[in-house]
């Protein structure tokens, strides 16, 4: 009995609380959709947009650009070598 008690004053009080301004978000502008661009030609774009910056990307960006490409590339292999892909599979087929 009580714990109907709590509900039905939090629900009182809940019904005394004005109602938030619930308005929609703002209609997208018209017009095409935004395109996805490959990071490179972002990067370059905001190079020639910005004023007053240099036409050269920082280097340490450039540096940390290129070891992330490479640590992306080194993921696109197998994970595991063909010799542990062997033992691997044998100690699967000796268990079925």
């Amino acid at each position: 009995m009580p714990h109907r008690f709590a509900m039905l004053f939090c629900l009182a009080l809940a019904a005394c609380a004005e109602m938030p301004d619930l308005a929609l978000p703002a209609a997208p502008a018209s017009g095409a959709a935004p395109r996805i661009l490959p990071l490179d030609d972002l990067v370059a774009q905001a190079r020639l947009d910005a004023p007053g910056t240099a036409v050269a990307a920082p280097a340490p960006l450039m540096g940390r650009a290129a070891a992330l490409r490479a640590r992306a590339a080194a993921m696109r292999g197998p994970v595991n070598d063909p010799a542990t892909r062997a033992r691997l599979a044998a100690a699967i087929d000796a268990r079925g």
